[in-house]
């Protein structure tokens, strides 16, 4: 091989590698909706799918929640994160750490859900000293949004009966809003803040259409 021919392969080969390092790295994908792809626009009479609990909230989300004074604490902002993990085919577990105006604290949630029946029950235990238990419905649209309606038996903090209200709105596969709301001692529901749960994509499992 000649000088020049050498030089020409070491220059394609540096130039290759130069390439390669300025590909963009791969990017974790989507998650997508659970509403199928039909070829057409959507028609009343298409059914809605049952809602996937695993397929949705699989993975981290990370939230920021200003909430207003009342018996379960000061008013402040919470910021953190909470993670979703399947137990079986019924049951799933949420770990959300946050930090707020009292400090670090912690909830376990544990949700059944009834596929079939479009129902769902939640447990909730905060590190803050109380616990609750929801029972609620999943309702949806053919535009692929769903929304779960939670209620919680009534519970004693600080020497008040406090009950609690949930809509989670599932706006998108990566994002959704919870509208809370609080009664005090029998009242009425007021508000109590309006949080976003954003999904880290990448800690979503990789989870094509069903």
């Amino acid at each position: 091989m000649t000088r020049t021919s050498s030089l020409s392969l070491a220059l394609v080969l540096l130039f290759s590698r130069m390439l390669g390092a300025q590909q963009p790295a791969a990017q974790p994908q989507l998650p997508k909706s659970q509403m199928p792809d039909l070829g057409r626009p959507t028609k009343r009479s298409d059914p809605l799918p049952l809602f996937d609990f695993d397929r949705y909230f699989a993975g981290r989300w990370s939230f920021e929640w200003d909430v207003p004074d009342s018996p379960l604490g000061p008013a402040g902002t919470l910021t953190g994160t909470t993670t979703y993990t399947r137990i079986d085919d019924l049951f799933y577990e949420a770990t959300t750490q946050a930090t707020g105006p009292t400090g670090s604290l912690t909830m376990k949630d544990t949700f059944g859900y009834r596929k079939e029946n479009k129902t769902l029950a939640r447990h909730v235990s905060d590190s803050r000293g109380f616990s609750f238990t929801e029972i609620g419905t999943v309702g949806g649209d053919l535009g692929g949004y769903y929304t779960i309606y939670l209620d919680s038996a009534p519970m004693s903090v600080g020497g008040k009966t406090i009950r609690l209200r949930h809509t989670m709105r599932l706006l998108s596969p990566v994002n959704y809003k919870v509208e809370m709301r609080i009664s005090v001692d029998g009242g009425p529901f007021t508000n109590f803040g309006t949080p976003w749960w954003r999904k880290e994509i990448s800690s979503a499992p990789p989870l094509g259409p069903r």
